[in-house]
């Protein structure tokens, strides 16, 4: 069944005297008419509401008076003249970028960092009122350093101050040895090797290993305890035990293998036949921490590349002398921005540096026609997973009315950004969601409506 204006159907033309006759009909004439006149109501209706949004869209506030300061236009609008004291050939303003003898060419445009202008009104000026420097504000700026390879930049300034370990980071932790003297003395361990020499009786010499539990064996004595003792003070235990037997024993203990602990370690990171090198992987596990031999779980998250290397050489100090652990982060843990509502590729996307809001709407396939974009929304979870949300108003960057938007904010790990429907669409979807496949499906209906005698049929 069919319903709408009328019950004439102009899908039902099928050749040039249908058409003909369609027109000749009065009531056909009446429901073009009357679908004109519709159309031209709800413009008259929804326009209002479009301009009144327009209005009424969030805007940007300044929080530090302090930070913003006067500039005077003229010396702003040849700021470029005097850059590095150089002199520039300038040419007319038809596209083609301005040149000073250093080769740095300039364009007009505006610089969003220098503030706002003299007779704008901003913070720092007389009027009091606030002022982000529209294109009105266009002037002379630095464009363009290094030509056809602009695209790498400045060095710039870092991402962040100092990097601080997270969940999920890869860390290469390089071990090396110190080869430094040693402030005590060396005390014999399990595994250890030592040499027992006698002047008085050549049958006391002999290599000793130093058992797990921590004894030699020794001619006529037995076991004799050696683990924690320095070589010196074995050699005198030793030495005292034997004048039992000999008189003047004159025994001299010589270490021919040591630091055992520190070889097993070496053994347990040994990379060579691999990646190379002394080195083992870790990543940072869900509570926070990473395991090690050795010295087993260490606290990592939260602390820097420099913070971590110190509590490992602490750690490993406790364990075994003469080695060194350098953390290198290896692999950072993956951080997304998720995008959704009016934008063509809704979804999850990887953060490999720093993004902004409206980059952010790139990689999402940008908006959708219908976009509310006075009102977009971003979602985030604070330190202590507290969510908190701001809406901003990123349309006038997008149909580039504002050169210095200040809803073009940054976007942090795990925000959502939510791009809302214009308010038309939202009546849309809830006309077709009651109407069309509600009353209308339950109850199909056909009815002509006459907007000049104000009656339906």
């Amino acid at each position: 069944m069919r319903y709408g204006l009328s019950t004439c159907k102009i899908d039902d033309l099928k050749r040039p005297s249908d058409a003909r006759r369609f027109f000749a009909t009065r009531s056909c004439r009446q429901s073009l008419n009357q679908g004109i006149l519709v159309t031209l109501t709800l413009m008259a209706v929804l326009l209002p509401v479009e301009i009144a949004l327009a209005q009424t869209a969030p805007k940007r506030v300044p929080t530090d008076a302090s930070s913003y300061r006067a500039v005077p236009r003229d010396s702003a609008q040849h700021h470029g003249d005097q850059h590095h004291g150089a002199q520039h050939h300038r040419t007319p303003h038809n596209g083609t970028p301005y040149v000073n003898t250093s080769g740095r060419p300039y364009r007009m445009g505006v610089d969003c960092s220098t503030g706002c202008q003299t007779g704008c009104g901003g913070y720092g000026c007389e009027g009091g009122q606030a002022c982000w420097g529209g294109w009105e504000q266009c002037r002379l700026i630095l464009w363009e350093q290094y030509a056809q390879g602009e695209y790498c930049m400045p060095a710039r300034t870092a991402h962040v101050p100092e990097y601080r370990l997270r969940v999920d980071d890869e860390l290469d932790l390089v071990y090396r040895l110190t080869r430094e003297e040693q402030p005590n003395p060396y005390e014999l361990n399990v595994g250890d090797e030592v040499q027992i020499e006698s002047a008085a009786d050549p049958r006391l010499n002999r290599n000793l290993l130093i058992q797990p539990d921590g004894t030699v064996t020794l001619y006529l004595l037995g076991q004799v305890h050696a683990t924690g003792m320095t070589v010196s003070r074995l050699r005198e235990r030793i030495e005292e035990k034997y004048k039992k037997y000999y008189k003047s024993p004159s025994i001299t203990v010589t270490p021919i293998r040591v630091n055992s602990k520190l070889d097993d370690l070496r053994n347990s990171v040994d990379a060579r036949y691999g990646t190379g090198g002394q080195q083992r992987f870790a990543r940072v596990s869900p509570d926070g921490t990473i395991s090690l031999p050795a010295i087993g779980v260490v606290q990592a998250q939260g602390l820097t590349l420099q913070e971590l290397r110190v509590e490992l050489r602490e750690a490993y100090r406790r364990e075994v002398e003469g080695i060194e652990v350098i953390p290198v982060l290896a692999t950072r843990a993956p951080r997304y921005v998720f995008v959704l509502g009016e934008v063509y590729l809704p979804g999850r996307f990887e953060l490999t540096g720093p993004t902004s809001l409206m980059q952010a709407l790139a990689m999402s396939g940008s908006w959708k026609v219908g976009a509310n974009l006075h009102q977009v929304v971003v979602f985030r979870r604070d330190e202590n997973w507290n969510l908190k949300a701001t809406m901003v108003n990123i349309r006038p960057a997008l149909y580039g009315k504002d050169p210095c938007p200040d809803g073009n904010i940054w976007i942090a790990d795990n925000d959502v950004i939510v791009v809302p429907k214009q308010p038309i669409l939202v009546a849309d979807d809830f006309i077709e969601l009651v109407f069309t496949r509600g009353i209308y499906g339950v109850l199909p209906l056909s009815a002509n409506l006459d907007f000049l005698s104000g009656s339906s049929l």
